[in-house]
């Protein structure tokens, strides 16, 4: 059912599909940026489906509230309490570890401009192990899809270059709200 909405989706959406070449097999977490738009949420779906990963998604608390929470929930949420975060990064790393082919979306930057981005994503796959899918909505390309996927070495700087490289043409579907991809620690690396 979910292969054949994500295949009705890319028939009508403006926005073609990068598929990932070579395709990867596995658990993983596939970063969703730049994250400038409500609308990245449904093209999310739409790869993760198309690429038949049944994948699990970080979401603020609010979502999850009243008739949406088992909407969310079945389509892999996991409610965020962004108040009291203490404890995420360890309850995601004990799910991924005992999960098979766990695929967790992570929109690093949010949806709202700021001063770098969440660093979540990179202690859950240092701790699991996981390699890191770059996913992408490129506005200026009218592309989306899954670029390049890569495993982290520990060394934050130079993956984050990495990380860098790949989202430094991209252009989210507001480009005034994209967040240069930087981690808080890269600053202290360098102190």
């Amino acid at each position: 059912m979910r292969s054949a909405i994500a295949w009705l989706w890319w028939r009508v959406s403006r926005y073609p599909l990068v598929r990932e070449q070579p395709r990867v097999t596995g658990s993983r977490i596939l970063i969703g940026a730049p994250h400038t738009s409500n609308w990245d949420f449904v093209y999310m779906l739409a790869i993760a489906w198309d690429a038949r990963l049944k994948v699990r998604w970080l979401g603020k608390q609010e979502l999850f509230r009243s008739w949406r929470g088992p909407i969310m929930r079945a389509l892999g949420g996991i409610p965020v309490d962004r108040k009291n975060p203490a404890g995420l990064v360890d309850a995601v790393v004990a799910q991924a570890l005992t999960e098979p082919d766990f695929a967790l979306v992570v929109t690093p930057e949010g949806t709202r401009s700021g001063d770098g981005w969440r660093s979540g994503f990179y202690r859950i796959a240092m701790a699991t192990g996981m390699p890191v899918t770059l996913g992408f909505v490129d506005a200026a390309t009218r592309t989306t899809g899954l670029g390049p996927t890569i495993k982290l070495t520990g060394d934050v700087s130079a993956d984050m270059d990495c990380i860098r490289a790949f989202y430094a043409d991209k252009r989210g579907v507001h480009p005034d709200r994209r967040t240069e991809p930087r981690l808080a620690s890269e600053d202290s690396d360098h102190e």
